[in-house]
């Protein structure tokens, strides 16, 4: 028993036993402190270092900013009518990020309204390209209907927004569209080439004309407003407002009911027309036929839909007056008829025409479109009556380098800096274009035929405006405007548009300018003018030219009868003009595609245009007729 007690029984030992308490003591204390300072030193880190970076982040799980669009400009014509307009409509967006199963909602919406399958395609594109924290358009245009019934079930659907938008529409429909133009979804391709902030809030961008030309002024600048979510993305309330700027105004220099007088004029048939007024440049009408309604565009237009556009053999979507390559034909004559002038030429001297012309050493005859000629004839009879044979004659003495310069001296070849995107040029020919362009050597043929604005010289039918306006303006060469004047619609600011701008001046004086219009007066009123079944009855006088453009060339020998040509190879029919003539005020150039003659089929459109601006509009409202040019 001893010996069990001694060996077993542990020994009390109160000092060793206080000493581990302690231990153990200062052990959990140093733990506590340590897991203290932890705490303390993580809610310095949060509350004072990182302070403005942690609220931030504990905000935006609640707050947001929503970009608020800015009301674009509307476009409006001279007169204040209304081109361009915006009228509200309802969008159906989607947050990816915030929706659970993206195939049951869109299956549970297509049950509350219709979801086409182009919109799902288009939608489901953007989905996968961009990020899945921007909203994106399920649904475009919905109905009143539509609209209410979504707002009705919209909290069975997170992630899911109705907008209210503005979208855009043109009143005149298609009267308008090649100038206006219209605007469209801002693509991928517009993406790369615009500040993306300063389209926060809106899909569309002007695409062609004014609408394109004049983008940043329309745009206006976004708003945005600070609002508090909910779990499921809806919108709680408005924590903060800041108003968008709308966008200016653009008020153009287009007379919207001469432009329909213009275009009823052309009718069905395929061209141009350009009116200006010759010393200011502005721009009045620009038709272009056929044409094409842009509010497709606003709303949505299939992809099948426009490549039928596109790909139409008529070119619809073409601006015919600014990109349309047209051989001028015979409304080149008087700009010819300066240079020779210039060139100390008698204009009384008679040339004689018997109906063909032969260069030296060649038997194959240039025809005048007289085949049985014009006799004796001089400089201002031969502009009348549009005699080739006395042009071949003085373009080959010119020769095509001189014939060249003087043609660009009117602005042929070169852009007129109207001021709407994608001008063409046009085409001046010379020897060493044709070097660059065919590796060829320039022929004598070639420009006999060049000093009837045949063969390889193309102008626009709005160069051809301006160069005829050239000849109204006593030589000078203004560039043609549409902006008039830029208002802010808010504070009712004012920007005026470009003064008016000489580019240059041809270097001819007055009395030889004179002594062309003086050939182009007689076109008109002239006993032996091509176009004298139109000055008929007139109460002002017109200087015009008409022109041809011929599509296919006619052996020498060639008797076929015009009726056996194919719609499509019948000459184009030009007519260019001013009026009134002693002191023009409004200055045509129209080309009719597959018309046959400028004579009949061109010039009978300038008279009604004449007519209505200096009758129908200028006569009777001014009681001093002298001012406008009447006798």
């Amino acid at each position: 028993m001893r010996a069990f007690l001694k060996t077993n029984l542990p020994i009390f030992n109160p000092k060793r036993d206080l000493s581990i308490t302690r231990f153990r003591l200062l052990l959990a204390t140093l733990f506590v402190v340590a897991l203290t300072a932890v705490v303390i030193a993580r809610l310095i880190n949060l509350q004072v270092l990182n302070y403005d970076r942690y609220k931030t982040l504990s905000v935006e799980n609640r707050v947001g900013l929503v970009p608020v669009s800015p009301v674009r400009g509307q476009i409006l014509d001279r007169n204040g009518q209304i081109l361009a307009d915006n009228y509200p409509a309802y969008e159906l967006e989607v947050v990816p990020d915030k929706v659970d199963s993206m195939e049951r909602t869109i299956n549970d919406l297509g049950e509350l309204i219709t979801l086409n399958e182009k919109e799902l395609e288009a939608f489901v594109k953007a989905v996968r390209s961009r990020p899945g924290f921007e909203s994106q358009i399920l649904k475009q245009s919905l109905s009143p209907e539509e609209a209410s019934i979504i707002a009705v079930n919209q909290h069975r659907f997170p992630g899911i927004a109705l907008r209210a938008n503005l979208r855009r529409t043109y009143p005149f429909s298609d009267l308008a569209a090649h100038v206006v133009g219209y605007v469209g979804r801002i693509s991928e391709e517009d993406l790369k080439n615009i500040n993306r902030s300063a389209y926060k809030g809106t899909r569309y961008i002007g695409k062609v004309g004014i609408e394109a030309n004049y983008e940043d002024e329309l745009l206006g600048v976004a708003g945005y407003e600070t609002v508090e979510f909910n779990a499921h993305g809806r919108i709680i309330r408005s924590l903060d407002y800041q108003s968008p700027i709308a966008g200016w105004n653009v008020n153009l220099t287009l007379d919207i009911d001469l432009q329909r007088i213009a275009r009823d004029a052309l009718g069905d048939q395929r061209g141009s027309v350009v009116v200006l007024q010759p010393d200011s440049g502005d721009v009045l009408a620009l038709v272009s036929s056929p044409d094409y309604d842009p509010n497709l565009f606003s709303k949505g237009l299939s992809i099948k839909s426009y490549d039928a556009l596109r790909k139409s053999p008529d070119k619809p979507l073409m601006n015919r007056a600014i990109h349309g390559h047209y051989a001028p034909g015979s409304t080149i004559k008087p700009i010819l008829g300066i240079s020779l002038l210039e060139d100390r030429f008698d204009f009384d001297e008679q040339f004689v025409c018997k109906g063909e012309f032969y260069l030296p050493g060649r038997d194959r005859p240039y025809r005048c479109w007289k085949r049985d000629g014009h006799g004796e004839i001089n400089l201002v009879e031969a502009i009348a009556q549009s005699c080739d044979v006395y042009f071949y004659k003085l373009s080959l003495a010119l020769g095509i380098d001189k014939m060249a310069l003087w043609f660009r001296h009117f602005g042929l070849g070169k852009e007129t800096k109207v001021d709407l995107n994608g001008e063409a040029i046009g085409l001046v020919p010379d020897p060493e274009w044709k070097r660059s362009a065919y590796d060829e050597a320039w022929f004598p043929g070639e420009t006999v035929i060049s000093g009837i604005g045949q063969g390889y010289l193309l102008a626009t039918p709005l160069q051809l405006a301006v160069a005829t306006a050239a000849i109204a303006n006593n030589g000078k060469i203004i560039r043609p405007r549409l902006l008039s004047y830029l208002k802010n619609a808010e504070t009712g600011d004012v920007l005026m548009g470009p003064e008016v701008e000489v580019i240059s001046r041809i270097p001819a004086n007055s009395s030889m300018l004179s002594i062309i219009s003086e050939g182009m007066i007689d076109v008109v009123h002239g006993s032996m003018g091509t176009a004298r079944a139109m000055g008929s009855g007139l109460p002002y006088r017109i200087a015009g030219k008409t022109g041809t453009s011929q599509l296919i060339s006619m052996a020498e020998d060639d008797e076929t009868d015009q009726v056996n040509i194919p719609d499509n190879l019948v000459d184009h029919a030009l007519f260019v003009a001013f009026a009134p003539a002693d002191n023009p005020r409004i200055v045509v150039a129209i080309v009719v595609e597959n018309g046959g003659s400028g004579s009949r089929a061109a010039a009978p459109i300038a008279r009604k245009i004449f007519d209505y601006y200096l009758i129908d509009r200028l006569l009777r409202a001014s009681t001093n007729w002298k001012e406008f040019g009447f006798g």
